[in-house]
C-alpha cells in the first residue's frame, strides 16, 4: 500500500480553476494572494475571471496551475491530510515545481517567480511559428522515436513526453513535426495531431531557456522535500537539493518520462495516486499505464471532503 500526490502540467488550465477552493478555505485563498504578491500583479483575477487566451499564455499558465495545485494542497492540509500522507510526489513538466512547493522544497513565492521566468524563457527560446508539438496516439516510445528520427531531416524532432503506453508527444521544428504527423499515421498511429502550443517544449530547441533557468535556480533556496520527488528526467525518486536543482535545468530540454515514473512508483508499492489541482489528465494517463492503481482528483472543495471521508 502506497500513495503518491501528482501535479498537472500545462494544458490543464481553465478559467475559474481554484476559485471555489479559495472561497471555502482561507489557506487556499492565501496561496493565490501570495502568488499575486510575488508576481506583483493580480494573476488570481485572470485565473478566475479573465480571458482564456491570456491564461493560456505560457508565462501565465505555469504559475496559475501551480497556484491552483498548492491551493488544493492547502485545502487538504486544512482537513488534516498532510503532504507526508503521500510516499512520493511527482509532477508533469511544470507540475514538478508544484510538487516541490507542496513538499516544502521551494517556497510558493520563489516557485511563482521561477515559473513566470520559465514560461517567458520557453516562449522566447524559439520564434513563434518556428516550432511545434504533436501527439502521436497508438504508438509506443520506441515507435515514436523512430518516426521522429525519420522526420528530422537535419532539423530537431524528438520525443518530448512519454505520457502513457499509447501516447507520445514529439517536439521540434514545425516542418519536422508536421512530417512526423504524416509518418506516424503511415506507421500505424491511431491519430497524430498537432497540439495548440506556443513553443516546442522539452526538446533541444529549448536550450536557451535551460540556460535562463540555470541562472534563476542558482538564486533560490531549495530544501530537502518532505516527501521524495519522482523526477521527470530520471523516472525515479530524488530528495537531494543539489540534484533537484540540476534536474530542473535538464527538465527544460529533457523528456518527460511520465509513463516510466508511474511504473517506477507502482514497483515501489504505490497503488493510490491523487491528482492535485486542475483537470484530470494525469489520472487518465495513470489508468492507461496501470489499471491496478486507484486514482482520485482533488480540484474542488467537494473533492477535498470526499478524500477526507475516504481516509476516515
Amino acid at each position: 500500500m502506497g500513495r503518491a500526490f501528482v501535479f498537472p502540467g500545462q494544458g490543464a488550465q481553465a478559467i475559474g480553476m481554484g476559485k471555489a477552493l479559495a472561497e471555502a478555505y482561507p489557506a487556499a485563498k492565501a496561496v493565490f494572494d501570495e502568488v499575486d504578491e510575488a508576481l506583483g500583479e493580480a494573476l488570481s483575477q485572470l485565473i478566475w475571471d479573465g480571458d482564456a487566451a491570456d491564461l493560456t499564455l505560457t508565462q501565465n499558465a505555469q504559475p496559475a496551475l501551480m497556484a491552483t495545485s498548492l491551493a488544493a494542497m492547502r485545502a487538504l492540509e486544512a482537513e488534516g491530510i498532510a503532504i507526508t500522507s503521500a510516499d512520493y510526489v511527482a509532477g508533469h513538466s511544470l507540475g514538478e515545481y508544484s510538487a516541490l512547493a507542496a513538499a516544502g522544497s521551494l517556497s510558493i513565492a520563489d516557485c511563482a517567480r521561477l515559473l513566470r521566468t520559465r514560461g517567458l524563457a520557453m516562449q522566447a527560446a524559439v520564434p513563434v511559428g518556428e516550432g511545434a508539438m504533436a501527439a502521436l496516439l497508438g504508438l509506443d516510445l520506441e515507435a515514436a522515436r523512430k518516426v521522429a528520427a525519420e522526420a528530422a531531416q537535419g532539423e530537431v524532432c524528438a520525443a518530448a513526453n512519454d505520457n502513457d503506453p499509447g501516447q507520445v508527444v514529439v517536439s521540434g521544428h514545425k516542418g519536422a513535426v508536421e512530417r512526423a504527423v504524416d509518418l506516424a499515421k503511415a506507421a500505424g498511429a491511431r491519430r497524430a495531431v498537432l497540439l495548440p502550443v506556443s513553443a516546442p517544449f522539452h526538446c533541444a530547441l529549448m536550450e536557451p531557456a535551460a540556460q535562463v533557468m540555470a541562472e534563476a535556480l542558482d538564486d533560490v533556496q531549495i530544501k530537502r522535500p518532505a516527501v521524495p520527488l519522482v523526477a521527470n528526467v530520471l523516472a525515479e525518486a530524488v530528495d537531494d537539493p543539489a540534484t533537484i536543482r540540476s534536474l530542473l535545468v535538464n527538465q527544460v530540454t529533457g523528456v518527460v518520462r511520465w509513463r516510466e515514473s508511474v511504473e517506477w512508483m507502482a514497483r515501489q508499492g504505490v497503488d493510490d495516486i491523487w491528482e492535485i489541482g486542475a483537470g484530470k489528465a494525469l489520472c487518465g494517463m495513470v489508468r492507461r499505464i496501470d489499471r491496478a492503481i486507484a486514482t482520485r482528483n482533488i480540484g474542488t472543495p467537494e473533492d477535498v471532503v470526499a478524500a477526507k471521508e475516504a481516509l476516515a
